[in-house]
């Protein structure tokens, strides 16, 4: 009896993650179980976007096909969120730049703005082709902080995504491992944005709350498995 409770132990650990069950998980929140959207809204509106967002194959897909000509545009969740562990896989197309926003804020000019976890082609978009360093490259603090040592799946795989914030200490993690480790507001976080094009964006990164952002800028990308931990 205790060999076969021992056995049900061990192998019960190490159930993949697609086969766990999404029932009973109470402190969990899906934004994106892949089949409902209903904790979206476009960025234009209140209501999910009618054409360039899509669902495909338990996917959230933004352009599928590269096709720019009905762009959805940025989706925005339904409510803000403080204290979280954000957590979501994403795959791109090559040369596509997306990216997932935090602590967002709608500005008078329209604009929505916030913290970002980058998510793009490293190498084969030419946006950042020329830039001297990671600031701008996957699973760093856009324009602020650059990931360190990451283990990054090739375009066209599933790399997974996770954000933790904890008052105003935050963290991005690629695959498993924490990339960019840092305080909002403190002064390293000051002098980085300084330094940024958020320079003249006074509460940038620092409200006490904010929404989350997942961005279209008209290249194919695609989300699964979004779900968020309040604490």
């Amino acid at each position: 009896m205790i060999f076969l409770i021992a056995v049900f132990l061990v192998t019960s650990s190490f159930i993949p993650y697609e086969n766990q069950p999404k029932t009973g998980q109470s402190d969990w929140i899906w934004l994106f179980d892949g089949t409902n959207t209903s904790q979206w809204i476009s960025a234009k509106s209140d209501q999910f976007p009618t054409e360039g967002w899509s669902i495909d194959n338990k996917t959230l897909v933004a352009n599928k096909g590269g096709d720019k000509s009905k762009r959805g545009g940025d989706l925005v969740s339904r409510r803000k969120f403080r204290n979280f562990d954000l957590r979501f896989e994403f795959k791109l197309t090559p040369g596509a730049n997306s990216g997932l926003k935090y602590f967002v804020k709608k500005y008078p000019d329209g604009g929505w703005l916030g913290c970002e976890y980058q998510i793009i082609d490293d190498q084969g978009n030419k946006d950042i082709a020329g830039d001297k360093d990671d600031k701008r490259r996957t699973a760093g603090l856009y324009e602020l902080f650059a990931p360190s040592e990451r283990k990054l799946k090739p375009i066209g795989q599933w790399n997974e995504g996770r954000v933790v914030v904890n008052g105003k200490h935050v963290e991005h993690w690629l695959n498993g491992v924490k990339v960019v480790d840092y305080e909002r507001g403190d002064e390293r976080f000051k002098a980085a944005k300084a330094q940024s094009k958020f320079k003249t964006v006074e509460d940038f990164g620092v409200m006490e709350e904010g929404y989350l952002l997942l961005q279209d800028h008209g290249d194919e990308s695609a989300f699964r498995q979004i779900r968020i931990r309040e604490m």
